[in-house]
């Protein structure tokens, strides 16, 4: 049968503030980083990464965080049409922390939350019956108002063809029956709990747990014994997770030892957090069992995403894309704390970009130097007329997507804060104009730690002034300050743009840029962009292009750059580059903005003219380079 969607999780959908310092109390935790959470959402982001087609079942709050989770799932890739919007409640939180390889607190934040106020209603029977299966959680059977809205999700479910998979995931003090304090607990004995979760295991073709979510299930501290006890009452396949023993499945009758039941291959890794990996394995479970994989196969896809997950912070950020894992299956493990492979964390990193960037039309505006010696200027006046960059560009981009600018922090802040959220992709410089060899805007800090303050949408550009023929001293003081910027962005999940401009410094040829591309790979850089000078001749574009995909096929791609050329000129040479598929788009500023800079700076334009004649040059750009494009698109075709 053939289905829209291949997975439906339902249930939890909070946020998680994970503590961001290891090894310490988390009641001494000093800051937290942010990510979407609950077994449900982890599972259809993981799932989602994997290839596969998710969506979530459930509610959020009316406001910053329900926002969040909304939009952090579409990032994903998932479908949140059955994700409602609880105009009375709050969104759900959890406080989590890393104390070493044993403890790991955490606080549930959930009394009257949004998504345990999902109710029969919210169940949409045309979204159920368009997915191939739909997975529930323990937490959302133990309070009848959510428990009736999962029930009619499986009825649905069974009605319509689908499969039907449970993980018990056991939250004691969600079912009531330990304390706000005991968060990390995962197993206290209650009769109570095992009778209410017998009573829908016969729903499910599939329930997956730990040896103690089988006990609590099963009624029974013995794992054979609760095992057999689940079978009873339901014909599922039985997944039992062993930690670092792996997982063993079982099809008809339980056996007298658990390893007796089918197996996949483990993956000895280094644990360092063990919070959300039960997700991780259960994404990587769904994907081998919904493919039809037999269950070594899929046990090993599960194992595998288990240690992504128990080898990272955070839970939804740890887990694996499909390309990420198959290179892990491919390479295997070079040292067990993944977290430090970085070939591997490259791969993760390229792999699970978000944001649709295929073309990149962008209005640069973060120049500084050019304006502070025109005629008037003033650095009030300065920020007054980015704000008017910004108009330009929101006009023209007119919610679309594909639209960009460059600006800086120092003279357009405030169009540079205002930009944020407006689906534009943002660059923000961070070299000191016209510096050689390079220097950086005094407000990064030495250790670059003013990226913690950054917007997690914000590019960090970086200008070089650099030429093969540079001397020995000056290459290595650049490549050391390349290599710092660009780490310090990685270390905060920022994306980095690399800007190289040989031609100022000496005299170029069709080798010349490839050869500084191959140099900063060599020294360990892996930009996220290039933003490379327009070349005059295809061979060179090529050689370029070659030197970046030989050393990093999974870059976004390649900007142009305008020198401040005319129309005519940029037209030349929009239709050179747009023959690259490489090449995503352009940066152009002066170009658009320069005759209305220096004559709004003098008085003799008004707003409204400024932002009008930059709008109506920065579409006429945006024109001729939809037009390349199509043109190099019909010509290889």
């Amino acid at each position: 049968m053939n289905k829209r969607l291949d997975v439906i999780t339902i249930g939890r959908a909070g946020v998680d503030l994970y503590g961001a310092q290891i090894g310490g109390r988390l009641e001494d935790m000093g800051s937290f980083d942010k990510y979407i959470g609950g077994s449900p959402t982890n599972m259809a982001c993981g799932t989602a990464r994997l290839g596969m087609r998710s969506a979530l079942i459930s509610r959020v709050g009316d406001e910053h965080m329900g926002r969040f989770i909304r939009e952090e799932l579409v990032r994903h890739g998932v479908e949140v049409a059955g994700v409602k919007t609880d105009p009375d409640r709050l969104s759900a939180l959890v406080i989590l922390g890393i104390r070493d390889q044993e403890q790991f607190p955490l606080i549930f934040y959930r009394e009257n939350c949004a998504d345990m106020a999902l109710c029969e209603e919210d169940v949409d029977e045309a979204l159920v019956a368009s997915a191939r299966s739909v997975v529930a959680t323990g937490t959302h059977l133990a309070h009848a108002t959510p428990r009736a809205a999962v029930l009619k999700a499986l009825e649905l479910a069974k009605k319509h063809g689908g499969q039907t998979a449970l993980d018990i995931d056991y939250r004691p003090n969600l079912w009531g029956v330990a304390g706000h304090g005991d968060g990390e607990s995962r197993f206290v004995e209650s009769a109570r709990v095992t009778e209410s979760l017998q009573e829908v295991l016969h729903h499910f073709d599939l329930i997956v747990g730990t040896e103690e979510e089988f006990h609590i299930a099963g009624g029974s501290t013995d794992t054979i014994e609760a095992l057999r006890a689940v079978r009873a009452v339901s014909g599922a396949t039985l997944v039992c997770k062993r930690g670092p023993m792996g997982a063993v499945a079982f099809e008809g009758e339980i056996p007298h030892s658990l390893d007796d039941g089918q197996t996949g291959p483990g993956f000895p890794i280094e644990v360092f957090n063990v919070l959300g990996a039960g997700d991780g394995f259960m994404s990587g479970l769904l994907k081998g069992w919904l493919d039809g994989e037999n269950w070594p196969v899929a046990l090993k896809y599960a194992n595998a995403c288990g240690a992504f997950a128990v080898s990272r912070h955070g839970c939804t950020p740890a887990y694996p894309s499909w390309e990420e894992l198959q290179f892990f299956f491919e390479r295997g493990i070079v040292r067990p704390d993944l977290r430090n492979d970085g070939e591997l964390e490259q791969v993760h990193w390229a792999t699970n970009r978000h944001g649709d960037w295929s073309t990149v039309r962008t209005f640069a505006f973060d120049h500084r130097m050019q304006l502070e010696v025109m005629e008037g200027y003033t650095p009030e006046k300065g920020g007054a007329f980015k704000e008017l960059c910004l108009q330009a560009a929101l006009r023209v981009q007119d919610g679309q997507g594909g639209y960009g600018i460059l600006c800086d922090n120092r003279i357009g802040r405030s169009a540079l804060q205002a930009a944020s959220g407006t689906g534009l992709w943002i660059g923000r410089p961070t070299e000191l104009p016209g510096s050689r060899p390079i220097r950086f805007e005094p407000e990064l800090g030495e250790d670059f730690g003013q990226f913690r303050e950054w917007a997690r949408e914000n590019v960090v550009k970086l200008l070089v002034f650099c030429h093969p023929d540079d001397d020995a001293a000056t290459r290595e003081l650049q490549e050391e300050r390349v290599k710092r910027l660009f780490t310090a962005a990685r270390r905060n999940g920022l994306e980095f743009l690399l800007e190289v401009i040989p031609s100022k410094v000496g005299p170029v040829d069709d080798d010349t840029t490839a050869v500084l591309i191959q140099q900063f790979y060599d020294a360990g850089v892996y930009p996220d962009w290039w933003k490379l000078e327009p070349f005059r001749t295809g061979e060179a574009w090529q050689k370029a292009v070659d030197a970046i995909e030989r050393n990093d096929p999974r870059t976004r791609g390649i900007v142009v750059l305008g020198l401040d050329a005319p129309e005519a000129e940029l037209a030349e040479s929009f239709a050179l580059a747009a023959k690259q598929p490489l090449v995503k788009g352009f940066a152009v500023g002066r170009t658009i903005f320069g005759d209305a800079a220096r004559a709004w700076m003098r008085g003799e334009m008004n707003d409204a003219d400024a932002v009008a004649q930059m709008a109506a040059r920065f579409e006429r750009l945006c024109g001729i380079w939809d037009a390349a494009r199509d043109g190099a698109r019909l010509n290889a075709a």
